[in-house]
């Protein structure tokens, strides 16, 4: 479930930050301080933010928007890793072990996102060491995630595995609720297979009544029957 930060316009620049948690565990001070070096950034939607094998020079925040996090195949086939919301973070990879993007990072909604480069990421974990505490918890909590999804990918079959990720975005939401916006094609590329089969898989989904399909979203009817499914 991604972490939620306040996308109110009428919040200062430190209300905002103080409100990502990444950033929660600091003094009024510290928040200020990282305001003063810090960046904002707009991308239009299906902008490129980050390419992979970029260098790694920047730490981004999403504040508002949304972006995708994938891999591009030679064959130009694409398989999304994560969707990042507002409060979510990347790049920290590469500031952490200097080697280069591992992913291409693209804008699926225009975001607006905060900054901070290498010099300046690296000060502040100096003068504000708690941030240190903070990317920790969140790189654990995408660790045990990475696991989930690598044994869904091996254990379940492609009605498990888009029982889970069905599970995932609604709990990223209300807990009932997929918004149409995530289309058959993003649920392929997020659980490795072709968009005919997703969208056979939430045909036959529908007509066991596990879920509902509008053209408003995708309403979960029956979470214990989805969850046995996926393996959950």
């Amino acid at each position: 479930m991604s972490d939620k930060a306040s996308s109110d316009p009428s919040q200062s620049a430190a209300e905002r930050l103080k409100s990502i948690p990444l950033f929660t565990q600091l003094s009024e001070v510290e928040v200020t301080r990282i305001t003063e070096v810090a960046r904002e950034r707009t991308y239009p939607k299906n902008s490129v933010i980050l390419f992979e094998d970029d260098p790694g020079d920047a730490l981004y925040v999403v504040l508002t928007g949304e972006v995708k996090v994938v891999l591009i195949g030679e064959d130009g086939r694409e398989v999304i890793l994560s969707i990042l919301r507002s409060g979510d973070f990347f790049g920290e990879m590469s500031l952490i072990d200097d080697q280069p993007r591992s992913a291409h990072v693209i804008a699926t909604e225009d975001s607006n996102l905060l900054v901070l480069r290498r010099d300046e990421f690296r000060q502040c974990l100096e003068d504000a060491p708690r941030i240190a505490l903070g990317l920790l918890q969140a790189l654990s909590r995408r660790l045990r995630r990475a696991d989930d999804k690598i044994g869904g990918l091996v254990l379940l079959d492609v009605n498990g595995r888009v029982a889970r990720v069905l599970v995932e975005l609604a709990d990223e939401h209300d807990g009932e609720h997929v918004p149409r916006k995530i289309t058959h094609h993003m649920l392929a590329q997020m659980i490795g297979s072709s968009r005919e089969t997703v969208s056979r898989t939430i045909r036959d989904l529908g007509e066991r009544g596990l879920i509902k399909v509008s053209r408003k979203d995708i309403t979960i009817v029956d979470r214990p029957g989805l969850e046995e499914l996926a393996g959950l």
